[in-house]
Order: structure tokens, then C-alpha cells, then sequence
């Protein structure tokens, strides 16, 4: 049986992923959302136009991606609260274990005592795992977070590709 050998280490060397990775971690929060594009040069038609070859993708993709950051991490966002609003059980279960963690921490380790009933925090955080975690993988938390991916992937890396880079900068990469 032979294996099909995927050179993946040529891809990623080529799409410089951890250089963009290193220059996103380096900057402050204030810093990433002074670098928002305007919605105007991010939507902008008059620079979509189809790549003539597979190493015009790349090099749009390292330009775009460096360039649209914040605006990518700001479609991220959006498509993950699209996706928690479209998925109202995961979103309720959320809610649900946060509100529940929320409120057993603020007995700070005393018993909660109903008048009929008394509960240790222990009772209380085995209650919290009984009823959050079947309803968790009821909510199909996989499936959401694998659209999110391909959805976000394919958005980003769709824009990126064809977005053209701005005739400026190609006239400084031909003198270089």
C-alpha cells in the first residue's frame, strides 16, 4: 500500500502563519482595535477581482490577513454569536453553568438551605454536572464548532483571496 505524502510544511511555510500568529499576539488590545479598518475599504468591489494563480492566493492572503486582522477577528466574533443564537440550547446551557458556577461560589462553602431542603456545595456542583452535561452534548456543541470553523474559514480566507492589495504596495513589492 502506498501513501500519498502531503508536503504540508511547503503550504504553511509559504502562507507564513506563524509570522502573522507572532504579530497579532504582540499587540495590546487597545492596539488591535486602533488597526479596524474602515467597513468601507473592507467591502470595497472595485478591488475584488479573481487571483491569476495559486501564488497570486498566497501572497493576497499573507497581505490581506496582516492587513484586515482585527476586521477578521470582528467576523469571527460575529459568526460565533450568529451561531450561539442560532443554537438556543447551547446557549441556554451556557448560561445555564455559568449562572449555576456563579451562584455556588457565592455561598463560599456554606450549605444552601431552602427551608425544606438542605444542599452542600458538593450536592450542588454533582446536580450542576448531572443536568449540564447531557444537556451540553444534547446542544451538539461539535457540529456548532465545526461550522463556526468553516464558516469563518471559508468567509476569511474567501475575502482574503479576493480582495485585491492595493496598487500601491504591488508597485513596492516589483522594486524590491
Amino acid at each position: 500500500m502506498s501513501y500519498i505524502n502531503i508536503p504540508l510544511d511547503a503550504l504553511t511555510s509559504r502562507l507564513n502563519i506563524a509570522g502573522v500568529s507572532e504579530q497579532v499576539r504582540s499587540q495590546s488590545f487597545g492596539q488591535r482595535f486602533a488597526n479596524l479598518k474602515p467597513i468601507s475599504e473592507f467591502l470595497d468591489l472595485k478591488r475584488l477581482s479573481k487571483p491569476a494563480n495559486f501564488t497570486e492566493v498566497q501572497s493576497r492572503i499573507n497581505y490581506n490577513i496582516g492587513y484586515f486582522s482585527t476586521n477578521y477577528a470582528g467576523v469571527a466574533l460575529m459568526l460565533g454569536v450568529y451561531s450561539l443564537l442560532t443554537n438556543l440550547t447551547l446557549l441556554f446551557d451556557i448560561i445555564f453553568v455559568g449562572v449555576g458556577l456563579f451562584g455556588i461560589k457565592k455561598l463560599n462553602g456554606r450549605d444552601l438551605d431552602v427551608g425544606f431542603a438542605r444542599a452542600t456545595t458538593s450536592q450542588l456542583y454533582t446536580g450542576l454536572l448531572i443536568i449540564g452535561v447531557p444537556l451540553f452534548f444534547w446542544a451538539s456543541p461539535i457540529g456548532t464548532a465545526l461550522w463556526l470553523v468553516g464558516a469563518t474559514g471559508v468567509t476569511i480566507l474567501g475575502h482574503a483571496s479576493f480582495m485585491d492589495k492595493p496598487i500601491d504596495t504591488a508597485f513596492s513589492e516589483e522594486a524590491v
